[in-house]
């Protein structure tokens, strides 16, 4: 099993008394290249003037942007430490046993604009940085590291359940290869018998699905049928209802999960 995350808008600077950061540390080393010119070219942009403006952020943000520019310099911290938003709070992936910690590491990945791919383990410093930026000397970020990403993670997967719990951004950075047994998340909210794509709650019911997958007892899901088997275990306390799509002649099999 490939549990597919994005990163959390918020990030949490590890304390400044921590160790900087090591690229070489890093999982997936195939992308260190790419990672050291995304770094230097973030670190470039965000010391201009009209840094906000060009990484398409608010200027109330100035200040999360301004600290890019000491990345390398900058503490850091575990992944399930520093990515601190919603989805991550469900997560709760630094609050695990050891044993669902190390199931955590193996299983799960955070696709990031900066880094490429990450395990909760990796260590790296609070960043902002979007995938969907077009950042100078690089270009758009989704392009450049969809060939990078195809190679690190088509051999990661290989044989492999993907669950997809990306946002559109960062599913544009990498796609399972055809044959791949590939399950896309969705959130759906019922009110009054109807049902709508939801955002926010999305994040956190993600979330919830990653925390039940790394704790749960038994093996871990094979496709499609035993995720949907697995997740309707959380249906009565965090779902009303889980619900599987037909298999598509082509893509991602699509798992829907319902809340109130």
């Amino acid at each position: 099993m490939l549990v597919l995350l994005p990163p959390s808008e918020g990030k949490t600077p590890a304390p400044p008394t921590a160790a900087p950061l090591d690229l070489a540390s890093l999982s997936h080393p195939g992308l260190t290249p790419l990672r050291e010119k995304v770094i230097d070219a973030l670190v470039e942009v965000s010391a201009r003037p009209d840094a906000c403006e060009v990484l398409g952020v608010s200027p109330g943000l100035a200040e999360e942007v301004a600290r890019n520019v000491a990345l390398r310099r900058a503490g850091a911290a575990r992944a399930s430490r520093v990515y601190s938003g919603v989805l991550y709070g469900a997560a709760g992936l630094d609050r695990l046993t050891p044993a669902a910690r190390a199931r955590a590491v193996t299983s799960v990945r955070v696709v990031s604009a900066l880094w490429g791919v990450l395990t909760v383990d990796d260590v790296v410093p609070a960043y902002r940085l979007a995938m969907g930026t077009d950042l100078p000397g690089i270009g758009l970020l989704a392009a450049a590291w969809r060939g990078p990403l195809g190679v690190e993670l088509t051999a990661r997967v290989d044989g492999d359940l993907v669950v997809d719990c990306r946002s559109a951004a960062y599913r544009a950075a990498w796609t399972p290869p055809p044959g791949t047994r590939w399950v896309d998340v969705r959130v759906l909210r019922e009110v009054d018998g109807r049902r709508a794509v939801v955002s926010h709650h999305a994040k956190h019911t993600r979330g919830v699905l990653t925390r039940h997958l790394v704790t749960r007892r038994g093996r871990e899901p094979r496709d499609a049928d035993e995720l949907a088997h697995a997740a309707s275990a959380l249906v009565g306390d965090a779902l009303i209802a889980v619900e599987l799509g037909p298999e598509p002649r082509r893509g991602a099999r699509t798992l829907s999960l319902v809340v109130a």
